[in-house]
């Protein structure tokens, strides 16, 4: 996958680009895409207003690559990729093939040819260093996530992380190509306010399988996350305890400490401390195993686990801006609206992604969602729940137990579902709009528990659009089987992205 977009930046390109999907029809093979139709022939001209500048610019396409330049003239697009118009070059271009590459999953990669798509720095002593642009012969590709390689250049030889490379002249390899995101992603991230008019990406179609999408603006992305901490942990998930460094205390909760740390004074972790007596090892090591395999981009990843003595340590990729609850109630508190409901939209797929794994949550929350950069959220702490010993909960009404985010089904009769999920999803709600403020104020937990049994459900908060407690009260039907889907939930709250800025009101702050 690319690691940046390519920006076609013209003489004038002052106008908001428009994100508007468009058709345009060419003849010969295409790529059909939600912005724009990409021909795969030669001498096909494209043009487009949603790539920016005062009016649509054309770039000429050959077999080779595709064209695009800004505003002003046309700009032909030669073997190598780069096509020059009359306000400025087009960069990053590279080869598009005529179809997609081949599906090698079932073969093996030895003596192929990749390119880093990122810088890596080895995290041991059987990691191989290497640099965005290097070549790396396969040498083995039967170890999973992690490939053994050879660098072309140092010709040093060692472990890489296989979501950091991409085989050599293929569509992955080039900067402008993102694979699988959704348009909705791409269009916020085009949005952004550091993005140079013109930029772009194409990414895979989602509405016609084997077709591309090209999307008009984002100039960077962050590497993606590792699958483990390096491939000597890929299976062995317990770590020594001295390999770990604790640097500064991200947060805490009833059950434990959460810690930005570094593993092998290499690579920077996440350090959940887990009071003794909070769950038995044993268990928490059968539900790793399942965990572990959960991989989605909007659920934080589990790298290794501490469980031979207490406390026990788990280990996950690091989100320096902690908690969403406790972001909302500081640093977050300035969020627009627009900017917290596509936080919502971020955790339903996340949730989505869960449902069909057929996988409960069981107590998903604004503490149990952690915040990275560019207000990206991801889901934590899925499962653990479960596990939590019955007495650290004490009595259903109690302090320690999370009645007010707990569906009614769940609280008194410990029937937890994806449903149950739902629920908790539509308080989740209502902490994002209200700032982190706890759900039912004035309410103890025996009230919240009985005023719900017989129907009550908290009104809207100031200034929450209808639309989003609709959804809120969706959430929280008593008939379990009539609450949403968590994908249903996900395309109305990027429904609700997509709508005009102007439409919104900021939620109150007077909380």
């Amino acid at each position: 996958m690319g690691n940046c977009l390519s920006s076609a930046k013209g003489s004038s390109g002052n106008e908001s680009a428009s994100l508007a999907d468009r058709n345009l029809q060419a003849r010969g093979q295409q790529f059909k895409t939600d912005s724009v139709t990409v021909p795969s022939q030669a001498n096909q001209s494209l043009t487009d207003p949603s790539l920016g500048g005062r009016s649509a610019g054309s770039g000429l396409l050959s077999d080779s690559g595709v064209g695009v330049s800004q505003a002003a003239g046309v700009g032909p697009v030669t073997t190598s990729g780069v096509g020059v118009g009359a306000g400025g070059r087009v960069n990053g271009m590279g080869s598009l093939p005529s179809s997609l590459p081949d599906n090698e999953s079932n073969s093996t990669l030895s003596g192929k040819i990749f390119v880093a798509l990122y810088d890596y720095d080895a995290r041991t002593d059987e990691d191989l260093s290497f640099k965005k642009g290097e070549h790396l012969e396969i040498l083995d590709d039967t170890q999973g996530d992690w490939w053994f390689a050879r660098s072309r250049g140092t010709k040093r030889e060692g472990y890489i992380p296989s979501n950091y490379v991409a085989k050599l002249k293929s569509i992955e390899a080039e900067p402008w190509y993102f694979g699988k995101i959704k348009r909705i992603e791409a269009e916020k991230k085009l949005l952004q306010a550091e993005n140079d008019h013109g930029s772009f990406l194409i990414r895979d179609s989602e509405s016609r399988r084997n077709d591309y999408s090209l999307s008009g603006a984002w100039l960077l992305v962050e590497k993606p996350v590792t699958a483990g901490l390096s491939h000597s942990t890929r299976d062995q998930w317990e770590i020594e305890r001295s390999s770990l460094k604790f640097v500064r205390k991200l947060g805490h909760g009833q059950f434990g400490e959460v810690w930005e740390g570094l593993w092998n004074n290499t690579t920077p972790v996440a350090i959940k401390t887990l009071k003794p007596g909070t769950m038995d090892p044993k268990d928490f090591l059968t539900e790793a195993q399942i965990m572990k395999k959960l991989r989605h981009g909007k659920l934080i990843q589990l790298y290794a686990v501490c469980t031979l003595e207490e406390p026990i340590y788990i280990i996950t990729e690091l989100m320096k801006n902690g908690s969403l609850l406790e972001h909302l109630q500081g640093k977050g508190r300035s969020l627009k609206l627009n900017i917290l409901i596509d936080m919502a939209a971020q955790i339903a797929a996340g949730m989505a992604y869960l449902e069909s794994e057929n996988y409960i949550h069981r107590d998903l929350a604004a503490r149990n969602v952690l915040v990275g950069d560019n207000n990206v959220v991801k889901i934590a702490d899925f499962g653990l729940a479960r596990l939590i010993k019955e007495d650290e909960y004490e009595a259903r009404v109690g302090a320690r137990f999370p009645i007010k985010w707990t569906a009614p089904e769940a609280a008194n009769y410990s029937k937890f579902s994806i449903k149950s999920d739902v629920w908790s999803f539509g308080i989740l709600l209502t902490e994002l709009v209200t700032y982190g403020r706890i759900p039912y104020p004035g309410m103890t937990n025996a009230e919240v528990l009985h005023q719900v049994e017989h129907g009550y459900r908290m009104p809207a908060p100031p200034n929450c659009p209808p639309a989003l407690h609709e959804i809120m009260m969706e959430c929280w039907y008593k008939d379990p089987m009539k609450r949403p889907t968590f994908e249903t939930l996900q395309w109305k709250l990027e429904d609700f992205f997509t709508l005009d800025g102007s439409e919104y009101k900021e939620a109150s702050v007077a909380y």
